[in-house]
């Protein structure tokens, strides 16, 4: 897999949550902070969305098919206009088994009176921060991507195709959705990883690391085989780079030494296949890169602060 699609792989949680909204009149929500991340997608009319709910930030004015992402799950509002009266919106509740509740029913539009002044199509995630990746943790609070002519066109597809499914739900909706979402989620990060994020400056940071051809192909190298015990030579030579300027160039990218960065990969990939299965600790341990079950445990407490089955079953209680 690639260097977003694992980033991705290794936060995801339960299934993804979506609904559209038709909005009459002034209407404006809160939307209290949680430890998900969560879209909005102006589908028709006007809006304001209030960074942090409290009106201290500068709101953004949305137009149709302006997107927002707000990758760590802040407070905010939206609202038809400014001053426009706010209704406390309380994150849902996640069912026993993990999972989000079912939306509510989208209100049947009456046959006369106003049309919505604006229609909205929201969606959730839920995420494990513990291990969080810097191509998630790194982002700002809020991503604005504005709808312009030619920008993003997989991403404008996707919520095409989205909007089309909640609008009109037939056989196989279920899926399509769960699915499209997360296909949403990953053209998300690439619009601003990729090209929002800089526009015309010099990137730097992880978008710098994923626009340099050889820093790339490194991190693709480590995320294809993070068992193996790569070395600055190995991964100079991939880059095309000899192995002092390969090390400067990944290490003022990505942030951390070379060798540092897949070292914290194998364990996060260790400790998400321990929360997730029951493979025995051999198994992980040598997928991890270790042939030893004693060195594996040692440098995972390490990493962790527990060993490995502690690890395993903190997290089945959870």
């Amino acid at each position: 897999m690639d260097v977003l699609s694992d980033a991705v792989a290794a936060m995801r949680l339960g299934r993804p949550h979506s609904s559209i909204q038709d909005k009459y009149g002034a209407w404006g929500h809160r939307f209290g902070a949680h430890g998900g991340a969560g879209f909005h997608v102006l589908l028709r009319g006007s809006a304001r969305l209030l960074p942090g709910g409290d009106g201290g930030a500068e709101p953004i004015a949305l137009a149709p098919g302006d997107i927002v992402f707000l990758a760590h799950g802040c407070g905010h509002a939206l609202a038809a206009e400014p001053g426009a009266p706010l209704e406390p919106l309380e994150p849902f509740e996640l069912n026993p088994d993990g999972s989000w509740p079912e939306a509510p029913p989208r209100v049947p539009r009456p046959e006369s009176g106003p049309a919505p002044s604006a229609v909205i199509l929201c969606g959730a995630y839920q995420l494990d921060r513990a291990r969080a990746h810097p191509l998630l943790s790194e982002l700002p609070g809020v991503v604005h991507l504005p709808a312009r002519v030619g920008a993003h066109r997989s991403l404008r597809t996707a919520v095409e195709l989205l909007g089309a499914e909640l609008e009109d739900p037939q056989p196989g909706s279920d899926t399509i959705v769960s699915a499209l979402l997360d296909t949403m989620l990953l053209y998300l990060l690439r619009a601003w990883w990729l090209g929002e994020r800089h526009g015309t400056e010099q990137p730097t940071g992880w978008a710098a690391a994923l626009a340099d051809p050889g820093v790339a192909a490194a991190l693709r190298a480590m995320h294809a085989d993070p068992a193996r015990a790569w070395t600055v030579e190995e991964l100079g030579a991939l880059a095309g780079l000899s192995r002092a300027a390969f090390a400067r160039r990944f290490a003022g990218s990505v942030g951390v030494p070379p060798l540092a960065y897949p070292t914290w990969w194998r364990m996060t990939v260790a400790g998400r296949a321990l929360r997730a299965g029951d493979a025995p600790l051999r198994v992980v341990a040598h997928q991890a890169g270790y042939t030893s079950e004693f060195a594996f445990a040692k440098a995972f407490k390490r990493e962790f602060g527990v060993a490995p089955g502690r690890y395993r079953r903190l997290g089945a209680t959870e």
